[in-house]
């Protein structure tokens, strides 16, 4: 069985379970918790599960032989303590059931609460292995009592565990955007509210005045929308509102097509700045979150926070720097060996249960 974030319409999640069925052991018949099980089931051809309903996740976990948590950070709690809950509420049972529990490239945390913390070390202490998709996550593993198995070798640059996000791993695109379009994978978020938009979209204008800007949305449900959003309040300059649209993809796949023939990927979304890297694209991030702004350096491409102040002059300056230039095959190459250090998670289903 196989937990996630899935079939909730976002293209990061999807592209995290296409790794992860890409990785499996040959002959595992996977079984895929989703919220839309159709689209899941038509899109990747595997057997799905409400993971709305507990109880239906918690009676197919009976018929499975291991639970394996994908990608992302489940053990959280700034969604809401329910959410640890249910996570916590599957590795008890499959370990009541002693069925192996794999956490595969996770994230981990936050962890605000002090119940939070102390559940999930409990939890650590059941699960039979675990890899983390950053160094932060390992270290407050560690805090919290957990210790990497003897065979879990170090990536160069990471710990024993520890590797790059496994979309890295996605094979890569051949680059044919020079002079291409601008693609931008923005969200919604409280950094950004009003005026506060004003710097990046008059940077936005700015910049490349001759080329269109595709506007991609990354989670259907959240990030559809936004331009009409802006134009509606205003904020978008007429120099960048006569050249801008909104574009849909559908699967990873797609995203990455869009992103091999833009000139610059402006990415806000984590799994944004991913794909694109991987198809070749020159590409610019915007933080709101720490896991973008290690993503971006490890890359080496600019990226800025939504929390400090910027002047639009100095985004076009930063952003100007990488128009038509990719990312250095080397660091890819790099953050692709990295992110191969979850596979080896999967051997350890050969072995018997702890």
């Amino acid at each position: 069985m196989l937990v996630g974030y899935y079939g909730e319409h976002n293209l990061g999640d999807d592209a995290l379970l296409a790794v992860l069925l890409g990785q499996l052991p040959a002959g595992a018949e996977p079984l895929v918790t989703a919220r839309d099980q159709q689209q899941v089931a038509a899109s990747f051809g595997v057997a799905c599960v409400d993971r709305g309903s507990l109880r239906l996740v918690l009676g197919a976990l009976g018929r499975s032989s291991a639970l394996v948590l994908g990608g992302g950070s489940l053990l959280q709690d700034s969604t809401s303590f329910l959410s640890l809950i249910y996570y916590a509420s599957l590795i008890l049972a499959a370990r009541a059931q002693s069925k192996p529990v794999l956490l595969w490239a996770q994230g981990l945390g936050p962890l605000r609460r002090r119940r939070s913390r102390l559940l999930v070390r409990l939890l650590l202490a059941q699960t039979t292995a675990c890899s983390w998709r950053d160094p932060a996550s390992a270290q407050l593993a560690r805090r919290l009592g957990w210790r990497p198995s003897s065979g879990q070798r170090p990536a160069a640059g990471y710990g024993p565990g520890v590797g790059s996000d496994p979309v890295w791993t996605l094979p890569a695109r051949p680059w044919q955007g020079r002079g291409g379009p601008m693609v931008v994978c923005f969200r919604p978020t409280a950094q950004l509210q009003g005026q506060a938009w004003a710097p990046w979209l008059a940077a936005m204008a700015r910049l490349a005045p001759q080329r269109d800007v595709l506007w991609l949305p990354f989670h259907a449900h959240q990030d559809r929308g936004l331009l009409a959003q802006l134009r509606q309040e205003g904020l978008v300059p007429a120099g960048l509102d006569g050249r801008s649209r909104e574009v849909q993809a559908d699967t990873p796949a797609e995203v990455m097509d869009l992103c091999s023939r833009s000139g610059l990927v402006l990415a806000m979304r984590l799994h944004g700045l991913i794909l694109a890297a991987v198809s070749g694209a020159p590409v610019a991030a915007l933080s709101y979150d720490p896991k973008v702004d290690a993503a971006a350096r490890a890359l080496g491409c600019p990226v800025h926070d939504l929390t400090a102040p910027v002047q639009s002059e100095q985004l076009v300056e930063a952003w100007q720097s990488c128009l038509d230039q990719p990312p250095a095959p080397g660091r890819l190459e790099q953050l692709r060996q990295a992110g191969e250090v979850h596979r080896s998670l999967f051997a350890t289903l050969s072995q018997p249960a702890r």
